[in-house]
């Protein structure tokens, strides 16, 4: 993967930042952990796919205002409380567009605060917004995903869940293995925070708690793409939109975030081979979908090998699946093969799917067979991260982390956050939530049934996403 060099430009006079460490930790104590941790990074022993640090410079903390530290003892007064509302939700995971309870504790705590709430969207999304008591100003989105995934949890918890249910026609484990416990809990805890502080606030905030991130069966359409079509990015349009991901990959305290293309569009694909059915002693009396289903794969090797400048934007195509025939000596009729493609801009996404097509039509073509590539209509874009909003926020970042906020490389995992970003300048990073007492190298990444948070980073990201608030409508100011 190439490097990819930033260097920060002046901060729009938007934003005002500055900083405030956590209390009982020195600057001298953050700087040296960061280190640490920044050289575990930059070696590749971040466990699993997530986050690794890039070659840039250190970014520079913002300065820091009184209501700073005003939000940091907010957030340190409703720590507690949003740790229980993260361990409650864990206990009770829901998978994609079935996360009804999730859903109704989330609205229930929006309308005792004050704020307008909209439900049901996209089936058990929320959209609330919070108009601020000082004034004039932008229009904030703050995203927050509530899905679970179907993974049976391994992780030896009071709270870990037990629940099993039925998913895509198999009963399945249901678990938070990908950290949307602490999503919710932070954006509920962010949400109270800046209704007890609305009076300081200039603009609106709008919140979108949106389902089934993780995908559905079946090709189903939902998550971020259906909000969108619902009217969650309208009336009023953001100005911008935030999101974050915890990650296991690195240490709680530490930010990770990157300008432009930062994570991959996600697109699934099946080809179709079909042949004529023989006598496995006889193939030339048949045409084989299997030899055909070969070469196809084959073939797809040479779209990133040959025709793809992996130097500027790297791509994935990858075959997983590939089934054909019920018995040695019979040449089947057909065989069929699934896939993934990953890529980082949305014109070389749509060239590879549409070399993907012409190769295996025209390889079958020219061996006497048919085929048929099917493209998932659900496929995710590249999250593109806004240039001069990321610039503007790692000041932030760096503020609320004492230093250790730093840029990372290209994600080849997929997020929808992008559909929200493609309405409004989108800024999506990422927080630490492995704790010291293990090793990177060894912290189960996301998605694992051995996904472990510590808790101590819930409270990173929830200053992480009052300050930007703050900075971005100069709150207090």
């Amino acid at each position: 993967m190439a490097r990819f060099l930033w260097k920060p430009t002046p901060q729009p006079q938007r934003f005002v930042s500055e900083a405030v460490e956590p209390a009982g930790l020195s600057r001298r104590g953050l700087l040296a952990g960061a280190c640490a941790c920044c050289a575990a990074l930059a070696s590749g022993t971040a466990a699993g796919i997530g986050p690794v640090l890039a070659q840039a410079p250190a970014v520079q903390a913002g300065a820091v205002r009184p209501i700073h530290g005003r939000l940091d003892q907010a957030a340190g007064a409703i720590e507690a409380r949003m740790i229980a509302w993260r361990r409650d939700i864990h206990a009770n995971p829901e998978l994609g567009n079935q996360e009804v309870r999730t859903a109704a504790l989330v609205a229930k705590h929006l309308k005792e605060l004050g704020y307008e709430v909209r439900e049901g969207v996209a089936k058990t999304g929320i959209v609330a917004l919070l108009r601020g008591g000082a004034g004039d100003g932008p229009v904030v989105a703050l995203r927050a995903d509530m899905d679970a995934l179907p993974v049976a949890e391994e992780v030896d918890l009071p709270f870990a869940s037990k629940l099993r249910t039925q998913w895509g026609g198999e009963e399945v484990g249901v678990m938070h293995a990908c950290g949307h416990d602490c999503h919710v809990a932070i954006l509920m805890a962010a949400a109270e925070v800046l209704a007890g502080m609305k009076s300081e606030l200039r603009g609106t905030i709008k919140l979108l708690f949106q389902p089934a991130e993780e995908g559905l069966p079946n090709f189903e359409v939902g998550g971020a793409r259906v909000m969108v079509d619902q009217g969650a990015m309208a009336d009023p349009k953001p100005d911008v939109v935030f999101g974050l991901h915890v990650s296991s990959a690195m240490p709680v305290g530490m930010i990770g975030f990157r300008p432009g293309a930062t994570m991959a569009s996600s697109d699934s694909f099946r080809i179709q081979v079909s042949g004529r059915q023989t006598h496995g002693a006889i193939p030339w009396a048949g045409v084989d979908p299997i030899v055909i289903g070969s070469a196809i794969v084959s073939n797809l090797q040479t779209v990133v090998s040959r025709e793809t400048n992996i130097f500027t934007d790297p791509a994935v195509l990858t075959v997983g699946v590939f089934k054909g025939g019920v018995r040695r000596n019979i040449v089947p009729d057909r065989a069929e093969m699934e896939g993934t493609l990953r890529t980082f801009n949305a014109e070389q996404r749509l060239t590879i799917m549409r070399r993907v097509k012409e190769i295996a039509e025209h390889t079958a073509e020219g061996m006497r067979g048919k085929a048929e590539v099917i493209w998932d209509p659900t496929g995710y874009p590249p999250l593109i991260n806004n240039v001069a909003l990321t610039q503007a926020s790692a000041p932030t970042l760096a503020r609320v982390t004492g230093g250790k906020a730093v840029q990372v490389e290209r994600i080849s995992a997929s997020e929808d956050f992008p559909f929200f970003a493609n309405v409004a300048p989108g800024f999506f990073y990422f927080v630490g939530v492995t704790g010291p007492d293990v090793p990177l190298a060894q912290a189960a990444p996301n998605h694992s049934p051995r996904f472990r948070v510590d808790e101590k980073g819930l409270l990173t990201g929830l200053r992480a996403t009052l300050h930007l608030v703050a900075d971005y409508t100069r709150m207090g100011a």
